[in-house]
């Protein structure tokens, strides 16, 4: 009988589970591995807001020069954004046009649906345009009629917050998608150049017509 009784003691298991010290060694492990990996994570949501952000910038600069090209944004117009002159002799040097010194003038994207745009928003953009064509014949700061070089900047509407100077040479200092996180303020989140040609005019005709003025 103290046999059989010893032999049920040996086939039972032993109790099952972690013991205190067990369980604090895997909470440090897990604690190690996601110190480890929480910035990658950061950094992955924070290219991902800034590629989005940099989406919604182009958009608003393709909608500003559709304005420009179908003329609802026109000189002396309703709509404030209309480009600024930067004169030069240069055809390639627009893109040193200097930064805008307040967002007084420029072209207002509300992307939140306020109505407006706001120093304090992070989804509003402000665009910002300068155009260039060297004919001496343009007195009045309309380029409608012959046609120009625009230069187009679009800045987070933040940007333009108390405290916040605008990079001087963004020609030089390009924000990127993948080492800016969640952006820089001073810069402008996407620049592009391109052509308005003179009213009536298609655009290869207008440009034909601005080098053929300006050749030697």
């Amino acid at each position: 009988m103290t046999k059989q009784k010893q032999h049920q003691n040996l086939s039972q298991p032993r109790d099952g589970g972690y013991t205190i010290i067990e369980s604090l060694v895997a909470m440090i492990v897990v604690s190690v591995l996601m110190i480890a990996i929480a910035p990658v994570m950061a950094f992955s949501v924070a290219t991902r807001v800034q590629a989005r952000r940099t989406e919604l910038a182009t958009q608003a600069a393709k909608a500003y020069i559709n304005g420009l090209r179908s003329q609802s944004i026109k000189f002396g117009g309703t709509i404030k954004g209309f480009p600024a002159r930067y004169t030069t002799t240069n055809q390639e040097d627009l893109a040193n046009a200097p930064v805008p010194g307040n967002n007084a003038d420029l072209y207002c994207v509300d992307m939140d649906g306020t109505g407006s745009c706001e120093t304090i928003s992070t989804k509003d953009f402000y665009v910002q345009g300068a155009w260039l064509n060297p004919d001496p014949s343009i007195t009045n700061n309309d380029p409608t009629l012959k046609g120009y070089q625009l230069l187009v900047r679009v800045y987070r509407a933040d940007s333009f917050a108390s405290g916040i100077t605008l990079n001087p040479t963004p020609k030089t200092a390009k924000q990127s998608v993948v080492g800016s996180g969640l952006g820089d303020r001073t810069r402008p989140v996407v620049e592009m150049s391109t052509e308005i040609p003179a009213t009536g005019n298609p655009s290869y005709k207008s440009i034909l017509d601005r080098l053929k003025k300006t050749t030697p």
